[in-house]
């Protein structure tokens, strides 16, 4: 017997969330439907389709947006952990790198650590 899970996170805001699922090379779509195998359906502000036709989803609920999917029919490269972990990591820096821009600063190196972690190198010039 399936049905929607929700689970929490820490994104709150939309384009770093979008960004971080391009970065991962996930297709997504906006403001879409998600459904699960008891015909139950959600609107979401971002939609991942997958390739069985229960789509994972992140909703707004007013302070964040949760992931929402069928976790019967999950068919993601990761588990569900990992998945969010790669996210609001990926969330993380396109939150940073937008901030910086808007300061004034850019991009000058991103390296991925052996420990998984990103290094950022942001530069601002004075002229």
């Amino acid at each position: 017997m399936s049905h929607f899970s929700q689970v929490k996170t820490q994104i709150r805001t939309l384009e770093p969330l979008q960004k971080a699922l391009t970065d991962l090379g996930l297709s997504w779509k906006p403001a879409a439907s998600a459904k699960s195998d008891r015909g139950q359906t959600v609107t979401a502000e971002v939609v991942i389709p997958q390739e069985n036709g229960y789509d994972i989803g992140f909703k707004w609920n007013g302070q964040e947006y949760e992931l929402v999917a069928d976790m019967h029919y999950w068919q993601q490269p990761w588990t569900v952990e990992s998945f969010l972990n790669k996210v609001s990591q990926r969330y993380a820096v396109q939150t940073v790198m937008t901030e910086s821009a808007h300061k004034g600063f850019a991009l000058t190196e991103q390296q991925q650590q052996q420990d998984g972690s990103i290094r950022l190198v942001l530069q601002r010039w004075h002229g």
